[in-house]
């Protein structure tokens, strides 16, 4: 394989590069990326495959066979140390004999947390954490939540015409934006391990939500369209329609009050879902990205309870007029200090509409 500058930033970018591949197909397992490196040359690199198949770190050492002996191993989170669906890559790597690990950031699962660095030391190995530490954990921020809070890492998307209306007053909404937005979505729904939306918005409609592999435009999109997506529809007061396309699917779970008939029951906060309930078993069930693809009320409900990680705002170059469905049904503001505040971290153009991501900004008290 090609020279490489020998600097432990250069092969970690590269770690990082296979780790974002990973993201699309690696749930519930984070993305991580792994770099063989010996006599300054790349023999080997892989990434973390689907639940259940071999971890960065097995694969490329899996492809660099015999030559892993004396090599130099950049991996973008702390190798684990436990046996879980695969063997331990720390003992992995000991094994094969390699003589160095350069660590991007450290892994907060309890269950690893500093033991993976742990076997690779006791058995010899020189280390070096935290290279590019900053865009690894950026890569893994849900893991990174789930592991310390014990909440999954929240996107809300949204779109909406330029004078903010989501839907006709006969709630008619499709399409609202371009085949390319409704394409770039699709990277949002394979980043993530779970997808919720309302009854409401099965009503209107009838989604299916799903990763279709013709759209998605990224490697390995057919593995990554096949990954298991359970879609979460909450539905307090069992509205579903029976003929909903999303109920053909296996993994669907519909989410009601407790003592109601459904595949999840949660406590009720007037008469609606309790969404921190909803989140934490969202996590227990090792979801650790979500998205919430939903309407005016579920969005405006986690908004104003402070919920969401991440707005992807879709603008569309188009007028619905006044009586049109605005794009969240939000309480009431008094004052101007009250107001839900954002930072704007992108902007760009896709097809003929603006994305907007954001996140709220947490306000002084």
């Amino acid at each position: 394989m090609a020279d490489l500058s020998n600097s432990d930033a250069t092969y970690m970018a590269r770690a990082l590069r296979l780790a974002e591949k990973a993201r699309y197909l690696s749930h519930p397992n984070p993305a991580v990326g792994c770099v063989l490196v010996k006599n300054e040359k790349l023999i080997a690199e892989g990434h973390t495959l689907v639940a259940g198949q071999g971890h960065a770190e097995a694969n490329a050492l899996a492809s660099a066979g015999d030559a892993a002996a004396g090599a130099t191993a950049y991996v973008t989170l702390e190798p684990c140390s436990f046996h879980g669906r695969t063997p331990s890559c720390a003992h992995a790597l000991v094994e094969a004999g390699i003589s160095r690990v350069v660590v991007a950031t450290l892994d907060p699962d309890v269950r690893n947390a500093g033991a993976g660095m742990s076997v690779l030391e006791k058995a010899g190995i020189a280390t070096t954490i935290g290279t590019l530490e900053d865009s690894a954990k950026k890569l893994i921020r849900g893991h990174i939540k789930r592991h310390t809070v014990q909440r999954p890492f929240v996107r809300l998307k949204l779109a909406m015409t330029l004078d903010g209306k989501t839907a006709l007053a006969n709630g008619e909404s499709k399409w609202i934006t371009s085949v390319a937005a409704r394409a770039d979505v699709q990277r949002y729904r394979a980043m993530s391990a779970a997808i919720v939306t309302g009854v409401q918005t099965v009503i209107d409609d009838d989604p299916r939500l799903d990763v279709r592999a013709e759209e998605l435009g990224v490697e390995l999109a057919d593995i990554a369209a096949g990954v298991d997506r359970p879609v979460y529809i909450l539905d307090s007061k069992c509205r579903l329609p029976r003929q909903a396309a999303l109920l053909s699917r296996a993994s669907t779970v519909v989410v009601s009050g407790e003592g109601m008939k459904a595949d999840l029951t949660l406590p009720l906060v007037h008469e609606r879902v309790d969404l921190n309930a909803l989140l934490v078993e969202l996590a227990i069930r090792e979801h650790s990205e979500v998205l919430f693809e939903c309407g005016a009320t579920l969005a405006g409900a986690m908004i104003s309870q402070k919920l969401v990680d991440e707005l992807i705002l879709y603008v569309a170059p188009k007028l619905m007029g006044a009586d049109a469905r605005s794009l969240l049904n939000f309480p009431e503001v008094d004052r101007m200090c009250d107001l839900a505040e954002l930072v704007i971290s992108d902007v760009r153009q896709i097809g003929p509409d603006i994305r907007i991501t954001a996140s709220f900004l947490e306000k002084q008290t």
